[in-house]
């Protein structure tokens, strides 16, 4: 089965959003590779790049992984902790 990597970063980018203290900066769907850049909305230092790998794992620009494809809520409540969110 083939990864759909525009649609699984922007469902990323909408559970990322819907946390009160994150904001998507930038859902990069063309570039290479996509992206999508969250940052916490109170905070100019906080904030991180996701991209998906190909086995469908969301992993931040540091290598950390957020979880997979199979749970997308999950992995963009992990990013939140990271950047000392609130919770959805």
């Amino acid at each position: 089965m083939m990864l759909d990597t525009a649609l699984n970063l922007e469902q990323f980018a909408w559970y990322a959003g819907r946390h009160a203290d994150l904001a998507v900066q930038n859902l990069a769907l063309s570039s290479d590779p996509a992206y999508v850049s969250v940052r916490n909305r109170f905070s100019a230092t906080l904030a991180e790049t996701v991209t998906l790998s190909e086995g469908g794992s969301f992993i931040t620009s540091w290598g950390y992984r957020l979880g997979t494809t199979d749970d997308v809520e999950g992995a963009a409540a992990r990013l939140a902790f990271l950047l000392a969110a609130l919770p959805a």
